[in-house]
């Protein structure tokens, strides 16, 4: 899994299954944002918005989950 961990300027950080790698902003699909799972085929990197909203939700979960742990 690839996903977008942040931009620095004209270029994107992504976290890989082997380390973070930077490439060029310009070389990621067109509205492209920090958070989103990208998949490489033929050449070139798509942005899997299911999947990227799953893990969005997970980590809401597990966030909520932390934050009333604490309360009690």
């Amino acid at each position: 899994m690839t996903v977008i961990d942040r931009f620095e300027g004209e270029y994107a950080v992504l976290e890989t299954e082997n380390g973070m790698i930077t490439l060029l902003r310009s070389e990621l699909p067109e509205g492209a944002a920090e958070g989103d799972i990208l998949l490489y085929r033929n050449g070139s990197y798509t942005a899997d918005k299911t999947a990227a909203a799953k893990k969005r939700r997970q980590t809401r979960a597990r966030l909520r989950r932390l934050i009333k742990g604490d309360k009690q």
